[in-house]
């Protein structure tokens, strides 16, 4: 199975007071997929299998409406070579 990489930043059209809320189910509802993860300030970033990733996606865009969205843009970016991509051979010289 070859790793890849998506982000996903989901803008709910919610009330600003509620944006937070919504936003903190997707990333509950990521959590509880059992990917590797890490949130970032304006998007997070999953690894894992591309067709796994992507139904992450669109059951986002749901929960988003489940918790109040009218509408729902989202911003998303994939990162795939079929021998596999990792956040750590990416990233990993940044960490301290």
């Amino acid at each position: 199975m070859a790793l890849a990489n998506v982000s996903l930043q989901v803008l709910p059209l919610v009330d600003e007071k509620e944006l937070y809320g919504v936003v903190d189910k997707v990333i509950e509802y990521i959590d509880s997929c059992g990917v590797k993860y890490e949130v970032g300030p304006m998007e997070t970033t999953m690894e894992g299998e591309l067709s796994r990733l992507l139904k992450i996606v669109e059951k986002a865009q749901n929960i988003c409406v489940k918790y109040g969205a009218s509408r729902v843009a989202s911003v998303v970016k994939i990162d795939y070579k079929p021998s596999g991509i990792t956040m750590e051979e990416k990233i990993g010289k940044y960490r301290k």
